[in-house]
């Protein structure tokens, strides 16, 4: 039987995870790996904390204390979040324990006695009061493309642009705040350039089943041409270099970050490890999209250079961010919720935030989660739809028939009902469409409250008790395939329903067959004859306005609001070809292909809109920004420039002559240091495609939009 090996990012553990993580990657990747559990197929499913980074050593300074003292507090903070959560690892390990440690120095001496580095001697910033080089995050200074003050070596963080320390204006040392000068050192570096010739090129224009965001993303990196990296950094935090003599040099972060995937592999399975990642293996990686060139590119060249048989990516589906009330989520700012204080706040509720996080994850697009949405979310669809309609079962059969459930039959046809609600969930879930899963799941609950609202058995037991009898014993046979549906999205609720169904006293033997059936064949479950319902318990609970106000007052308290487009600057470039986020107040139970209504507006509003048509006369590229194509338009006798994030659709010369619908009197705005006037208007399918909304060829360039 092949094997796959599912990885979730490794967490920094300078910080509590926050929904953002949770949207990303850790609830996605676990409603996968459950999911393949189920079908029967050999599944490891790895994470940890990465306990190496630079953002590690600052907190440790900041607060006094060394770095193994934040990793050590930080480490069980996520790792009992996870758990809590139900995130079912097969192991949560820490890149600061021996095992980790010592396949990442010998991957590394591997790689060096196979003449895989480059070794380079280059002047880099060093701190004279310190004493010591300083990586990326330890230079700050003004961003040459923005000029904003703090901006990082490696990024600057209000405009997104990726930088080099040498890059900054007026450098200062985070450690000291003094200028730092340039020394030399030596480090060793991974020809990316020549993979890129002889590897990565055929790799990457290979994997056309990747998400667009995935592939696009990567092939800008190919097209740029890659450059030579370094894989050690002089630091003295981290895993020291392997060689004699070469002392504070440590390994990459990023260089032994993917390889804490493999150690974490060694100490769940020692005595198989390997065949997790060499010969019939599948490796899957899910992570947040601004980690893609580690996990497509870098990773899977030291996979490829290691060789005997390690196998490299098959898919790696990325998701986009998920931004929070209307602002970028900012661990800095204290702007996110997090999983440790939402499990305290409001207890025994992990499956409603699941739930609610599927339904609005970043697959395609960034989102947003709001706590408003989330309680009519709870509300509208936990408590009224899934929670109402087994309640109603469950009670109605306690009532009428003591918890013995009706043997029977009914005239649908089993096939029928797998087909249209059973293979929709696992069609989708193969794709790593989690979110439509989740929705193909619902149509299951919504299909019951339906049945029962069509038929009425409370009315009906009083002329034909019959009849009663059949619609009862169907409507449990629906709640049975919904328990069986709800274990990869919500396993808490899943353990109730089985327990309130009587399913938890089934034997080992037929539980596995039918979960097998479901899962595996898509087959519609058919509970045996003499069913008896458990203990009855209510799946969901309202929550309640004072519960959504506490935790709106809590985010209010923790940092003062911003304005959206200064802190949501650098993961929204591309947001004048995005839809708006729907109001919370929309129509929740819409189909994913159809968009709910958004609130009503006044005549007044709409009349400020000064919408025209325009001509598309150049457009270009903007430089370092994959998701970028600078417009220029003629807009009657005048000439605008617009910035729109339509790169990963459509290349400039498919855009030149086109006619577009353009929002002209849009408050302009610096991006990437261009200033964008107004915005072109384009149309969104349910997967996130984008097309042009294109007036008659005939209309004047300059007409008005009414």
């Amino acid at each position: 039987m092949s094997k796959t090996t599912i990885t979730a990012a490794l967490p920094y553990a300078n910080g509590p995870v926050h929904i953002g993580h949770l949207a990303g990657v850790y609830i996605p990747a676990d409603i996968y790996a459950r999911f393949l559990r189920l079908q029967g197929k050999d599944v490891l499913f790895v994470c940890g904390s990465d306990e190496h980074g630079v953002p590690i050593t600052l907190r440790a300074k900041k607060e006094g204390i060394t770095p193994q003292d934040v990793v050590d507090r930080y480490h069980a903070i996520i790792r009992d979040s996870f758990a809590n959560l139900g995130i079912n690892f097969d192991i949560y390990s820490r890149t600061s324990n021996p095992t980790h440690k010592e396949i990442s120095q010998e991957f590394f001496l591997d790689l060096l006695n196979k003449n895989a580095f480059r070794e380079i001697v280059s002047e880099q910033f060093y701190d004279e009061q310190a004493n010591q080089f300083l990586a990326d995050r330890y230079i700050t200074g003004d961003c040459p493309r923005c000029h904003q003050p703090g901006a990082y070596g490696d990024q600057c963080e209000k405009c997104g642009s990726t930088l080099s320390p040498s890059e900054l204006l007026n450098p200062k040392s985070a450690l000291s705040g003094a200028t730092p000068v340039l020394r030399q050192t030596k480090n060793w570096y991974l020809p990316l350039d020549e993979l890129q010739k002889s590897f990565l090129d055929e790799y990457i224009n290979s994997q056309t089943h990747w998400r667009p965001t995935v592939l696009g993303q990567c092939k800008s990196w190919l097209n740029d041409g890659l450059k030579e990296r370094a894989m050690t950094r002089d630091l003295d935090w981290g895993i020291p270099v392997p060689i004699e003599g070469e002392n504070g040099k440590v390994l990459y972060v990023w260089f032994e970050a993917p390889i804490g995937y493999i150690s974490a592999t060694k100490e769940a399975r020692p005595s198989d490890w390997e065949s997790w990642w060499t010969g019939d293996t599948e490796l899957i990686h899910f992570i947040g999209k601004d980690n893609i060139v580690f996990h497509c590119i870098i990773f899977p060249a030291m996979l490829h250079l290691r060789g005997n048989g390690y196998v490299v990516p098959k898919n790696v589906p990325a998701n986009e961010f998920l931004n929070l009330e209307g602002q970028k989520i900012s661990t800095s700012r204290n702007w996110a919720v997090w999983l440790n204080e939402y499990v305290e706040d409001l207890p025994n509720k992990q499956d409603e935030l699941r739930y609610v996080l599927t339904s609005i994850a970043p697959e395609t697009k960034d989102s947003e989660f709001t706590w408003k949405d989330y309680q009519t979310r709870v509300n509208s669809e936990l408590v009224g739809i899934l929670g109402n309609f087994a309640n109603r079962v469950l009670v109605l059969m306690d009532k009428y028939y003591g918890g013995n459930i009706p043997n029977k039959p009914h005239t649908f046809d089993s096939q029928e009902l797998a087909k249209q609600y059973i293979a929709p969930i696992l069609e989708r879930l193969n794709q790593y469409k989690f979110r439509d899963a989740q929705t193909a799941f619902m149509e299951l609950a919504r299909f019951g409250n339906k049945y029962l609202a069509d038929n009425e058995p409370w009315k009906l037991i009083k002329t034909d008790p019959e009849k009663t009898e059949e619609i009862l014993s169907f409507a449990y046979e629906i709640l049975c395939n919904i328990a069986w549906a709800s274990e990869v999205f919500l396993p808490f609720t899943h353990a109730k329903l089985l327990s309130s169904l009587g399913m938890d006293v089934l034997s080992e033997e037929a539980t596995s067959a039918a979960k097998t059936a479901f899962w595996k064949d898509g087959s519609w479950f058919v509970p045996a004859a003499g069913s008896k319902i458990g203990k009855i318990e209510l799946l969901f609970a309202k929550i309640e306005d004072d519960a959504i106000e506490f935790q709106m007052n809590k985010l209010k308290s923790a940092v003062p609001p911003l304005a959206i487009s200064t802190e949501n600057s650098q993961n929204t470039a591309a947001a004048n070809a995005s839809a708006p986020t729907p109001s919370v107040d929309a129509d929740k139970n819409a189909s994913p292909e159809e968009k709910p209504a958004k609130e009503l507006i006044s005549y007044d509003d709409f009349s400020k809109l000064d919408l025209r048509v325009a001509e598309v006369i150049a457009c270009e590229k903007v430089e370092k920004a994959d998701k970028l194509l600078k417009l220029q338009l003629r807009v009657g006798a005048e000439e605008r420039t617009v910035l729109s994030g339509i790169a990963e659709h459509f290349k400039p010369e498919e855009v030149i002559g086109r006619k577009v619908l353009y929002l002209m009197n849009l408050a302009p705005r610096k991006i990437r240091g261009i200033e964008s006037h107004g915005m072109i208007l384009m149309a969104e399918n349910s997967e996130g495609k984008l097309s042009f909304m294109s007036p008659n060829a005939q209309t004047e360039s300059g007409s008005e939009v009414r």
